[in-house]
């Protein structure tokens, strides 16, 4: 930090370019200003020399003349409805320029402009095909010289895509599940992927749901307690092998080794006893996996792979298809197997010698080419989980649900996982995201990851952000986009820096917006973004506009008195659910389980505030009594001191169901804890070996689910509200 003031103007320039704001309000209405060392780390970090106020001004002189002298944006979003496309041409005047636009199709369109004045936006040809295209620019200077560039020019629609029945009025309901904590008879002690279809074929048949919602799939470490999380992956683009279900494998069926290994007492002992276990054990189900995995790449490898089967040649193509994405994460992963397996003292790769932590570095080349047989095992397992989860989304479309699986993608990644190893030049260094201060973190909240690199996403022409949500809306029918804010604007704080003193820092949001529309058209899946917490002006009203669906919880949803808010008043464009992953559930609420947790796992040590959270729950659930029969779902003669009880009751569970699924929301959205009344939740916020987050099992196995007189009442009730609501969507 210079001893003298940056200029004022400068500043400003800067952060209006770079999308900084220099004040915010928070959720009490008050304006913070940020501090001016904020601002200039915020800088540093997109490469801006900030030793020195002159230092400064000559690096964001260099940046501007270095944009003047190129013609062309690396990309640019336009509509596919726009009668009268433009790009920005950046020339001097008196420039003619040769335009070349290569299609999609492999088609192209060739015309010449006169640059009369600079920056000229220059007129496409319309109408314009959707997709991702090529435009060229030579230009022509006054003096004789020639400048050229090229930019990926991206033509979207104005609307996401959602299902026909639901498009035109229609509206559906769903079961979410943590696909993890599924228990069943038959597999290694977490859920699978013919767990899934067992569900998915028994909420069409039972509950007549339009679809089942899963926790990130995203591949992760495995290891407990601090790499189990859904929502701080590995790798965004790729999945966690844990979901397969090995003995639906096909190779299993013709590998002796494999077969004999699963049958023996050692292997079935273990089994059974991680069916058993209170808890999912990541780490032990992990490793029995990988080790039958291992054995039937084995034998894919001799048998298939280095005979070029048929099979063999379905794998080479689909490997193909996967590109530089697959590469880099199997190359990571069989890295990350062997320098620990070197050295078990070694654990992410900060901690690799300094040769392989360069993705690019001939290291890493050599590496991958003499271990060319361990990457090609990685490859083979995301092939594997490929293949499953593209049978279940097929089972679902043929049981009748307009939508089918559910997918959710992650807000962060881990700073010590394959993403920033791969892709380190699309984050940013020196800063990481969080929150401002709010009522859960009066100090603000560092979620310790590093924010995306806008810049570096845009000069890439956006590839990387749209196979972020290409790959993980694959197989499903819905992607529920975490923290969508992130489109808009996130919450930069510098290294070294408080949460207090960050500020937010905004993305190219039409941009993103347009791009996920894209996909989602192309991939005929719906989006749900998940809107809580501190909401950008105009946000909620752009989702609508483009037909992404808001996301309204229970809790949360309320009148300016602080009731609960009608049922009627929801709005269509929304998905509708009980609670999160983060929140208690139905029941735990009522008992107040999420308030014990806090306290019992050091979080909530003031007697105070504790007894004071314990008040407070007494009355929100007062409220949400008065409001459920204000709405009808309970009647006027319920006992108002059920306010102070610590069970849900029936009457409570079914009015509770019925508000939500009477909502006009297009979707409504029940997890799986709130079906079968389950008091506690599958993450504690703020805690780590304290609590065993991510690592719940469901109350019923798959099989109770039919067999359970219970469980079959529970369905029952839903079904009835379904039918009532008119939200039956799947067959019977």
């Amino acid at each position: 930090m210079p001893a003298e003031a940056y200029p004022g103007d400068l500043l400003d320039t800067l952060c209006r370019d770079f999308g900084i704001q220099r004040s915010y309000w928070d959720i009490w209405g008050r304006q913070h200003e940020v501090p001016e060392q904020t601002l200039a780390k915020i800088l540093a970090s997109f490469g801006l020399d900030t030793s020195s106020p002159e230092a400064l001004a000559r690096s964001a002189d260099e940046r501007r003349r270095a944009r003047q002298e190129r013609p062309l944006d690396a990309a640019a979003v336009v509509s596919a409805s726009d009668p009268d496309p433009r790009v920005e041409l950046r020339a001097p005047a008196g420039s003619r320029a040769s335009l070349a636009l290569y299609f999609e199709d492999g088609s192209a369109r060739q015309w010449d402009v006169a640059v009369e004045e600079s920056p000229l936006m220059a007129r496409l040809p319309a109408p314009l095909p959707l997709g991702y295209h090529d435009l060229e620019a030579v230009v022509t200077l006054p003096d004789g010289g020639e400048r050229r560039a090229s930019q990926r020019l991206i033509v979207a629609p104005d609307r996401a895509w959602l299902p026909p029945a639901l498009e035109q009025g229609g509206r559906a309901a769903g079961l979410a599940i943590s696909l993890y904590g599924v228990r069943s008879a038959r597999n290694w002690g977490a859920g699978d992927f013919t767990d899934l279809a067992a569900i998915v074929e028994w909420a069409a048949h039972e509950l007549g749901a339009g679809f089942v919602a899963l926790n990130p799939l995203h591949a992760i470490h495995n290891r407990q307690p601090y790499n189990t999380s859904p929502y701080l992956p590995l790798s965004v683009f790729h999945r966690n092998f844990l979901y397969l279900d090995i003995e639906a494998m096909e190779d299993l069926l013709v590998c002796p080794a494999a077969r004999a290994l699963v049958a023996s007492p050692a292997f079935q002992a273990e089994l059974a006893a991680l069916r058993a276990s209170e808890f999912v054990e990541y780490e032990r189900v992990a490793r029995l996996k990988k080790g039958v995995l291992k054995l039937l790449f084995r034998r894919f490898w001799r048998e298939e792979w280095q005979r070029d089967t048929e099979r063999a040649r379905r794998f080479r193509k689909w490997t193909a298809g996967q590109g530089a994405l697959l590469d880099a994460f199997a190359v990571f992963c069989a890295l990350d197997e062997t320098l620990h397996r070197r050295d078990r003292n070694v654990w992410v790769w900060p901690q690799w010698p300094e040769e392989y932590r360069d993705p690019g570095s001939a290291a890493v080349r050599r590496f991958a080419q003499e271990h060319f047989r361990l990457v090609l095992f990685y490859k083979y397992v995301q092939w594997q989980i490929d293949l499953q989860l593209e049978k279940v989304q097929r089972l679902a479309a043929r049981l009748g649900m307009p939508v089918g699986l559910y997918h959710d993608l992650a807000l962060a990644t881990d700073r010590c996982g394959a993403d920033l190893w791969a892709h380190r030049r699309f984050f940013v260094e020196g800063c990481r995201v969080g929150s401002p201060p709010d009522d859960f973190a009066p100090g603000g909240q560092d979620w310790s990851f590093p924010p995306p690199n806008s810049e570096a996403h845009r000069e890439d022409g956006y590839r990387l952000f749209a196979e972020t949500i290409r790959r993980n809306a694959r197989h499903g029918g819905a992607l529920r986009i975490d923290h969508v804010m992130r489109l808009w604007r996130l919450f930069w704080i510098p290294e070294g820096m408080p949460p207090s003193a960050g500020t937010y820092v905004n993305e190219r949001w039409e941009d993103l917006v347009r791009i996920l529309a894209l996909e989602s058209v192309r991939g005929r899946f719906l989006v749900v973004g998940e809107d809580l917490g501190t909401v950008p002006e105009g946000l909620r009203e752009t989702m609508e506009r483009f037909g992404m669906l808001s996301y309204r919880l229970f809790y949360f949803e309320k009148e300016p008195d602080g009731m609960p808010r009608r049922c009627g008043d929801y709005p269509r464009t929304a998905l509708v659910s009980s609670t999160t992953h983060d929140l208690p559930t139905l029941a735990g609420f009522w008992a107040g389980r999420d308030i014990e947790a806090r306290r019992q796992a050091g979080i909530l040590k003031d007697t105070a505030l504790y007894e004071q959270q314990k008040q407070q729950r007494v009355e929100e659930k007062r409220r949400m009594i008065e409001a459920l029969v204000r709405d009808g779902f309970l009647p006027a003669d319920f006992p108002r001191e059920a306010a102070h009880w610590t069970e849900l009751t029936g009457e409570l569970h079914n009015a509770v169901i019925g508000y939500l699924m009477m909502t006009p929301a297009m979707l409504m959205l029940l997890n799986q804890e709130d079906l079968t009344k389950e008091t506690e939740q599958q993450n504690l916020p703020g805690t780590t070996w304290e609590y065993p987050n991510w690592r719940r099992k469901m109350l019923y196995s798959v099989e109770e689910l039919r067999t359970s007189a219970r469980a079959r009442d529970f369905a029952r009730m839903m079904r009835a509200w379904m039918e009532r609501s008119g939200r039956i969507t799947a067959k019977r």
